[in-house]
């Protein structure tokens, strides 16, 4: 497999088989996890909103997914974009490994490696391996040293943020 076809694997991977990897508890998390797995994304994204509204990182990032990919509402990279931040600002892996795919394509906004390279390190230091996988490739094919620095230095430098609950 050349490797732009391994890149494209690799980001397909990372959206859609990271998407179920957290455990979740009986309630509202897990009925929109099974509505999303049958296809019911109306309920999914009705439930992941109300969860999302609240503040809840984990249902912010489902919901970047579901405008990332375009499932139950139109695919928009803008929207996508807005609920990765506000769950990746506070941990949430999925939803960093999300903004570093978004970055690196150009998806929404310009492209920025250096930036996409920064995300995809902070899911892959929450065990992400994909996102590992998809971060040296970034860092061996668009980016400098120095540049490949800049994004360490920019990793190790942020800090997760609470989400006010509305």
């Amino acid at each position: 497999m050349n490797r732009s076809n391994w890149l494209k694997h690799a980001f397909a991977a990372i959206v859609l088989v990271s998407s179920f990897s957290a455990s979740v508890t009986a309630g509202p998390m897990e009925d929109a996890i099974t509505a999303y797995r049958k296809a019911d994304y109306a309920t999914a994204l009705r439930l992941w909103h109300q969860q999302a509204d609240q503040g809840l990182a984990l249902a912010q990032s489902y919901l970047g997914r579901l405008y990332f990919l375009g499932r139950g509402v139109p695919q928009d990279y803008a929207e996508a974009m807005k609920w990765y931040r506000l769950a990746a600002d506070q941990g949430e892996a999925r939803a960093q490994a999300g903004l570093g795919l978004i970055y690196d394509k150009g998806l929404g906004v310009q492209k920025d490696h250096v930036r996409a390279h920064m995300w995809l390190n902070l899911a892959a230091a929450q065990g992400d391996k994909l996102s590992a996988k998809y971060r040296d490739a970034i860092a061996r094919e668009r980016l400098t040293k120095a540049q490949v620095a800049e994004a360490q230095k920019l990793a190790l430098d942020w800090k997760p943020i609470s989400q006010p609950s509305r």
